[in-house]
């Protein structure tokens, strides 16, 4: 059964296949990421941080489950890619404003 993904939410995994500044489109100006214990603020360095994703591993994602936590909404995400482990079901903590993105954070 296909998931219920909120526009701007199912906006960012479908920028995820394209490229960074497809992905830094879907968040508001002043929206942070939270990944790999680095916080990332505003559209340029959320651009350089999936450009920077991009250099070092492939990898598709795969949403698998989505919950409603604490104001958030959480996506899991079955990540498969050439990374140590080769896969691994990652949690996405997102907070939407209107059409946009305000904030994300990636918990493994």
């Amino acid at each position: 059964m296909p998931l219920d993904i909120p526009n701007p939410i199912a906006a960012y995994f479908a920028a995820d296949r394209h490229d960074a500044e497809a992905v830094a489109a879907c968040f508001t100006d002043g929206a942070i990421v939270k990944d790999e214990g680095r916080t990332h603020s505003g559209k340029a360095e959320i651009a350089a941080w999936k450009r920077d994703i991009a250099a070092k591993i492939s990898y598709t994602s795969t949403p698998i489950a989505i919950a409603a936590q604490d104001g958030k909404t959480v996506v899991t995400c079955h990540i498969v890619g050439n990374f140590a482990g080769g896969e691994v079901d990652l949690r996405h903590f997102f907070v939407t404003d209107g059409e946009k993105i305000s904030s994300l954070e990636i918990i493994p």
